[in-house]
């Protein structure tokens, strides 16, 4: 068992290996609207934002400008055909992922997701994979507002009738540990995923894997 009543999980980068996809078909998307074509660590910087957001960060468009906004809106499409339709890079889960989830479940651990990833994008990733058993409950991008805001941290602790000590954040990126961290709950980072271990580490995680067997141990570690 964990110390902990729910353990929620980021998605890409943490238990998916996606990101190789991600920039990918979001330098397609800048190719295909005639925008600049950002560099690989520049996408990797925006993971874990929800797509539209993340997108006007990359490209310095500003939402509630009307021209700009529109901008963003055909870059969001672009990126949408390219992922769908276009690239085939493939997204396996990093190596041990099912393992641990399988031994967590055994445990009788309730898990959560909370991703940056739509509601749709989620449910593709749950069928490729056959995992969505494995977890009790879900936030989505177009659920909840973008992280680093905490509110699909909240959302899921008050679903389950939890509070922030009851609850661990687990992810690869700067705006994982920034929302469980405005809400004191504990954090966990992976430093095999897109953010720096460095920028990971000013938000005082309680541990840091370095894979996903690391993880396991953590997490399943005698308490």
């Amino acid at each position: 068992m964990t110390p902990y009543k729910l353990v929620i999980f980021d998605w890409d980068g943490t238990l998916m290996d996606s990101a190789g996809k991600i920039v990918s078909c979001m330098q397609h998307a800048a190719q295909a609207t005639a925008m600049f074509v950002p560099t690989a660590d520049a996408v990797r910087h925006i993971i874990g934002i929800s797509l539209k957001p993340a997108i006007a960060q990359l490209f310095n468009l500003k939402l509630g400008n009307p021209v700009e906004e529109k901008q963003v809106d055909r870059i969001v499409e672009a990126y949408k055909t390219a992922y769908l339709e276009v690239d085939q890079t493939p997204c396996p889960l990093f190596d041990g992922t099912m393992g641990m989830l399988t031994a967590l479940q055994a445990c009788d651990t309730k898990m959560a997701v909370a991703t940056g990833k739509a509601r749709r994008g989620l449910k593709r990733a749950w069928d490729s994979t056959n995992t969505s058993h494995f977890f009790v409950d879900s936030r989505c991008a177009d659920e909840a507002e973008s992280k680093p805001s905490p509110d699909m941290l909240e959302q899921l602790l008050k679903a389950n009738g939890l509070k922030a000590s009851d609850a661990v954040m687990i992810g690869d990126t700067s705006y994982d540990m920034q929302m469980a961290e405005q809400l004191g709950m504990d954090r966990i980072a992976v430093s095999y995923g897109v953010h720096d271990v460095t920028a990971l580490r000013k938000h005082s995680p309680v541990f840091v894997a370095d894979s996903v067997s690391s993880l396991q141990g953590f997490l399943l570690r005698p308490f």
